[in-house]
């Protein structure tokens, strides 16, 4: 017959499940989840206190952690672990501590000029385990960490962070001074509530320039969390449940202290090239032939023919996307290399549209001019009949009397009559025989040396060498001259222009 297990029997089933109670999860603590406090699982929708939601989805903008693909860079820090080791702290959980500070470390560009890392720890007493200029490589800081011990009693939470900002924090420890503008930083990891006060000396860190951030566990007074951390405190306030779960906020501190590169995310708005300046800052830049807007992101094409930087010759022509191309001024060609001109010869090229003459004036520029007995029309390219009788083609029989551009009529020798085709003339009277107009009677004295014809000239002279008394017939409205004595007289321009034939009588 079985019987019971004896009473004395459960304190022994207790210590071997102890080791398996301690990764049971706590009660939740009281009413903590409030708007102010980042905790762990609440930030994504659904998510509930002590759930832990997939890290694969980001809770706030996006980053990478793959490190070698240069798009997530941890800026320069001096940062400072304040790290909890009190008796609450039981030894497995403190383990979980160290290994939160080792992933974080992981995350860091470690250096002298990069990132700097301190551990404060602290239960009653406080004691730095090694200060920022200690380590310069991440092994040996990891190395470090993992030989710290827990001091085992009481928690001064105050004392501990006035230590870190009179002790880790200064020039001699490895802090890099003011004028760096190297951000100094402090995380500070407690599960319970301080014994010391931590307002005072909190704001003190704050107003020395130590960015504190403040991980609560457990146990941990939430109203202190918020009395140390640094503000806005939705973004320096971390709550988790249980110390099993706090590795998980070493990708959060990534997320915090990378620097992301935005022109790798292709989230920086440059219109046409990011260029990246490390530690998550980016300028534009625009591509040849722009220039960047006030904006700082927009680009404009440059106009150089506005801004004479365009080699041209003669005429420079924007194309609106950051060239430009050389054109001449009329009567000049494009050279080859596509800047400088060369007059052009219309005259010669025959693209002139002179009706008569063209006349190259030098410079890539002509004139049109006309024939002898054409004007020139307003056009300046087509030519008119000036004057016919010039041309010869008017069939006067005697005289031709040009009356302007392409006008004329006919007039006789004296002693002719003008025919009725007022082109022929007659001896005598009106209407006589034509014919006879054809052999005009000569005077006994007429000098046969006394018939010219000057032709194409302005005025033309004629000289008489042995004759006086002689008279010039003359069909305009001069009328007759008589020559001087010595024999010589003046041809009247509207005659000589005429080319007509000139008559001399010589007698009494």
């Amino acid at each position: 017959m079985l019987l019971p297990a004896p009473a004395c029997h459960l304190p022994g089933l207790l210590l071997l499940l102890w080791p398996l109670l301690l990764l049971l999860p706590a009660a939740a603590p009281g009413p903590l989840a409030r708007a102010s406090v980042r905790r762990l699982g609440t930030r994504v929708p659904g998510g509930s206190p002590g759930h832990l939601p997939d890290l694969a989805t980001p809770t706030r903008a996006p980053y990478s952690g793959a490190r070698g693909a240069g798009v997530c860079k941890s800026r320069p820090l001096d940062l400072v672990f304040i790290i909890d080791s009190s008796r609450s702290v039981r030894p497995l959980e403190f383990t979980k501590v160290k290994t939160f500070v080792a992933r974080i470390i992981d995350t860091l560009d470690i250096g002298a000029a990069d990132t700097r890392v301190a551990v404060v720890n602290y239960a009653s007493t406080v004691k730095i385990e090694f200060q920022l200029n200690t380590y310069s490589n991440k092994q040996a800081l990891k190395q470090a960490v993992a030989r710290i011990t827990p001091l085992s009693t009481g928690t001064m939470s105050g004392l501990a962070i006035q230590t870190a900002m009179e002790e880790a924090f200064t020039v001699e420890a490895g802090a890099r001074g003011p004028m760096s503008n190297i951000p100094k930083v402090a995380i500070i990891v407690t599960d319970g509530r301080p014994q010391d006060q931590v307002n005072e000396v909190a704001a003190r860190a704050r107003a020395s320039g130590i960015e504190l951030y403040a991980v609560g566990v457990d146990r941990a007074d939430m109203e202190s969390l918020k009395m140390m951390a640094s503000k806005p405190l939705e973004d320096h306030v971390f709550y988790v449940e249980t110390y099993g779960v706090i590795e998980k906020l070493s990708a959060r501190f990534q997320e915090t202290f990378c620097a992301l590169d935005p022109c790798v995310l292709g989230t920086h708005q440059c219109q046409h090239v990011c260029i990246s300046d490390g530690d998550g800052r980016h300028h534009c830049e625009c591509s040849q032939g722009y220039t960047l807007n006030a904006d700082r992101k927009t680009c404009s094409a440059i106009d150089k023919c506005a801004l004479n930087t365009h080699r041209c010759e003669q005429i420079c022509v924007n194309d609106r996307n950051g060239s430009y191309h050389c054109e001449c001024y009329e009567g000049y060609t494009l050279n080859a290399d596509g800047a400088t001109c060369a007059a052009q010869d219309k005259c010669a090229l025959g693209t002139h549209g002179c009706q008569h003459i063209c006349v190259n004036d030098g410079a890539g520029s002509h004139h049109c001019e006309c024939f002898e007995g054409y004007a020139l029309n307003a056009d300046k390219k087509t030519c008119s009949v000036r004057d016919k009788c010039a041309l010869g083609t008017h069939g006067c029989q005697h005289i031709c009397v040009s009356d302007g551009v392409a006008s004329y009529h006919c007039d006789c020798f004296p002693g002719y009559t003008l025919n009725d085709d007022e082109k022929t003339c007659s001896a005598g009277q009106e209407g006589t025989d034509p014919t006879a107009a054809q052999n005009p009677p000569t005077s006994p004295q007429t000098d046969s040396t006394a018939i010219h014809r000057p032709r194409r000239r302005k005025t033309a002279s004629a000289r008489l060498e042995g004759h006086t008394g002689c008279s010039l017939s003359a069909p305009d409205a001069t009328g007759w001259r008589r020559l001087p004595g010595d024999g010589s007289f003046s041809v009247p321009p509207v005659l000589a222009n005429g080319g007509v034939e000139l008559v001399i009588y010589c007698g009494p």
